[in-house]
């Protein structure tokens, strides 16, 4: 049921040479003085360079949600709060990276453009509840693999992907909500946690 698709981390493979240009930039700063033409010089590449990546970031968001949106009749994802998740410093690198708010952005541009439903859910336990039983089965961000007592095993993303679904077909009324909620085919929907 549905296919995931990997970020291409544009800030990683360009993090060295924006390391490395930073480094040339701090080399020809010259405190309480009137800064150089090659510190100017410097602090344009360097800019330059941040900018790029955000592009990059920018052109992929708009380009796989413009994909999503026109395959898709409903696209159901977390509604998650960057700004707090990027306080914990270990994950705000992978986070800002992986676009999440440009693409969530798009999702919800081409959405209203195309007359597609866009549903954002409430994030808490996607994860950890067992879609077969509901029982909470806590595991940390290293365990990729849900196994609940309930003998229901599935891939972790897959398992919050399907339980983000279920959430946003809650309360929902209709021809195509019914089929949803059979557990049909599913080909036609994206079922994927908000991780591009």
């Amino acid at each position: 049921h549905g296919n995931t698709v990997e970020p291409p981390k544009y800030y990683r493979k360009a993090e060295k040479r924006l390391n490395k240009l930073n480094r040339r930039k701090s080399k020809k700063f010259k405190r309480g003085q009137k800064q150089s033409n090659n510190y100017k010089k410097a602090s344009q590449k360097y800019a330059k360079g941040h900018l790029k990546v955000s592009r990059q970031r920018e052109e992929f968001a708009k380009k796989l949600a413009l994909r999503l949106i026109q395959s898709n009749d409903l696209i159901a994802y977390e509604d998650l709060k960057v700004k707090n998740l990027v306080r914990n410093r270990k994950l705000a690198k992978s986070i800002n990276d992986a676009g999440w708010s440009q693409l969530r952005k798009w999702i919800e541009y081409f959405g209203i453009k195309y007359g597609r439903l866009t549903i954002a859910v409430n994030p808490a336990y996607t994860s950890q509840e067992c879609l077969n039983c509901g029982r909470l089965v806590k595991k940390s961000l290293s365990v990729r693999t849900h196994v609940c007592s309930c003998g229901y095993v599935e891939d972790r993303d897959k398992m919050a992907a399907l339980n983000i679904l279920k959430k946003a077909t809650i309360g929902h009324i209709g021809s195509w909500s019914s089929d949803l909620n059979a557990w049909g085919d599913l080909s036609s929907i994206l079922v994927g946690r908000n991780t591009c």
